[in-house]
């Protein structure tokens, strides 16, 4: 499959908008919020968080159906690196959305709230971090070759 040019941006820009779409308006419908009520003024401002995670989640779903050949290109000399980093991006994606949506359904439940904090948290921090390592290690290999620099 081609990974560059308009056609393939066409599919993301398509796929990202019918995801997004789909998860603003199922989000309270799978996971019915529990809890104080906002305010009239508040909602809009919820609304616009609600919308940025199912445009994440959106993101997220297209990179992960068309970002891996992108990744091995960008990354070809570790398979577990382009994994690590395909997944770890992915996951920085597409966790908003539910991560978002159970906290609003999570009412004053703490252990649950605690599920949700280490489980969506912690991976995200370890997702970062493994991001962090493969752009460093590239920047290094990049380095230690006779590439001309980036930029």
């Amino acid at each position: 499959m081609r990974t560059t040019g308009p056609r393939i941006w066409v599919k993301v820009l398509v796929l990202t908008l019918v995801v997004t779409a789909a998860a603003f308006v199922l989000g309270p419908v799978l996971w019915h919020p529990l809890g104080l009520e906002p305010s009239p003024g508040q909602l809009p401002f919820f609304m616009i968080v609600s919308f940025f995670e199912a445009l994440a989640l959106g993101l997220g779903v297209s990179f992960l159906v068309f970002g891996l050949p992108l990744v091995r290109r960008v990354s070809a000399g570790s398979r577990l690196r382009v994994w690590l980093m395909y997944l770890g991006l992915g996951w920085a994606l597409v966790s908003w959305w539910p991560h978002g949506n159970l906290h609003m359904s999570n009412g004053d439940n703490m252990q649950r709230l605690l599920y949700i904090e280490y489980g969506f948290h912690v991976t995200l921090v370890i997702s970062a971090a493994i991001v962090a390592y493969g752009f460093f290690s590239l920047l290094r290999e990049r380095s230690d070759s006779t590439a001309p620099p980036l930029g």
